[in-house]
């Protein structure tokens, strides 16, 4: 005999798989409309003039060879002094390859799509999730769990149908990139990885394309074109060497406002058009910075390429792509990077700390206190990492340090921070025992109750 609770579950489940359906059904109907208004323009365009008794092969002669479409369409760009015709016809033979439809790749493939470029590719192996919407601006709660490039482009063709966009639903790595990257002109690295940085960097000296590089993360973004022109370095002239991978923060972990990516991501077209047209003065050579908290930018001069690069260099070290994942010591893409600095007899997991909750032990939170504002487990206490490390727990909870017996439990937001608290509590503390939940918050969201919050 089921019970209401197994009933619901499986009213839950058949709500899930309808919802899906209708995702895909989505996707569906999006490339049927893309054709037919494809179809209807090819018929337009055949029938160009045949109305008001205008005979059909009449039309009017001008200049130059846009048509009455785009010079309607890019009107406040050709009359730009310095751009014109000549520029926007370069524009219209250009391709740009945006690798990550993230913050970044939404309002650059916007701008660029906008502006009347003729090719763009999209490479992204994500889906839509609710936690991408406050800047991912291409993508709506209506395309959440469909892949990336596949809103994006939905989305661009209803701003200019004249640009033919190329979707890669993959994570770009060194066995498919530099097949990709030689179809395009100039490439945008929209990303938020390290190693896709590295990758993405060598591949473009290899196949000779300029890079236009940027990156947000909290209030701050940056941005320079990498490998353009005789003298601009490459991204290994500056960073030869890798940050070690605890060092490196994601917009995942450290968060951002939506904003800044927007200016960023804006800038990186406005440098890719420049790119492409050969107008105005692009940042290669330079980095700009944005402070958003401040609204300050700043402009740093780079040091030139390096004689001693292992890629750019006259006698490189590096003639083919690596192992990017092995270089870095990362994962090649924008999830969490899980840590392990601790043994599996070190920590817990988030059943085995429910059948200790009813005895006494002490809960830490590592998280900031505006993360621990957001949600909590019960009983928890805080005690961010940076004051843990500076061994202000010594003081804090000295009572219970001193009473051996009562167990000391660390959690975090997805188990990362919270190893690292454990293990300098552990050094000082040999004796004692003090375990981490593995996984974190993120673990009890998706083990234990679903309707706890995560973000």
């Amino acid at each position: 005999m089921s019970t209401a609770p197994e009933n619901q579950v499986d009213e839950l489940a058949t709500l899930r798989e309808e919802i899906e359906t209708l995702r895909q059904n989505l996707v569906d109907k999006n490339r049927q409309l893309q054709d037919l208004q494809a179809a209807q323009r090819a018929t337009a365009a055949a029938n160009n003039g045949a109305n008001n008794g205008v005979p059909a092969n009449f039309s009017t002669p001008h200049v130059n060879d846009l048509t009455k479409d785009e010079i309607e369409r890019y009107s406040r760009q050709l009359i730009l002094p310095g751009f014109g015709v000549t520029a926007q016809t370069k524009l219209r033979n250009s391709s740009f390859l945006i690798v990550g439809m993230g913050g970044l790749g939404c309002p650059s493939s916007q701008y660029l799509v906008a502006a009347g470029s003729g090719r763009i590719g999209l490479v992204d192996y994500d889906l839509v999730d609710r936690s991408n919407l406050h800047r991912q601006t291409l993508h709506t709660e209506c395309t959440i769990g469909l892949p990336k490039v596949e809103s994006a482009k939905s989305a661009l063709l209803q701003i200019n149908p004249n640009c033919e966009i190329i979707t890669y639903k993959t994570l770009l790595n060194s066995g498919n990139a530099l097949e990709i990257i030689k179809q395009y002109d100039v490439i945008l690295d929209c990303t938020d990885n390290v190693v896709t940085r590295y990758m993405l960097n060598d591949a473009c000296v290899l196949q000779h394309k300029p890079l236009v590089s940027g990156s947000a993360l909290q209030f701050d973004g940056q941005l320079t074109v990498y490998h353009y022109g005789e003298i601009c370095p490459c991204y290994r002239c500056l960073f030869p060497v890798p940050p070690p991978p605890q060092a490196v923060t994601n917009c995942g972990d450290g968060g951002v406002m939506g904003a800044i990516t927007g200016v960023i991501g804006s800038m990186q077209a406005l440098e890719a058009i420049k790119v492409a047209t050969g107008v105005g003065e692009t940042l290669a050579g330079r980095l700009l910075i944005f402070d958003g908290a401040n609204g300050i930018f700043r402009n740093i001069k780079l040091r030139g390429r390096r004689s001693d690069c292992k890629v750019c260099s006259t006698n490189p070290m590096i003639t083919q792509l690596i192992d990017y994942e092995f270089f870095c010591s990362m994962h090649a893409s924008d999830d969490n990077q899980a840590l392990q600095l601790l043994s599996p007899e070190e920590r817990i997991d988030v059943r085995q700390y429910i059948d200790m909750r009813s005895e006494p032990h002490l809960l830490i939170d590592v998280r900031p206190p505006n993360e621990f504002e957001i949600c909590r487990l019960p009983s928890s206490v805080n005690m961010p990492l940076k004051d843990v490390l500076d061994n202000k727990f010594v003081e804090e909870f000295q009572n219970e340090l001193d009473d051996k017996k009562l167990p000391i439990i660390l959690v975090c937001r997805r188990g990362n921070d919270s190893q690292i608290a454990a293990q300098h509590m552990c050094n000082k503390y040999p004796s004692h025992t003090i375990r981490d939940i593995v996984g974190g918050l993120y673990a009890w969201h998706y083990q234990i109750d679903n309707e706890f919050p995560i973000y």
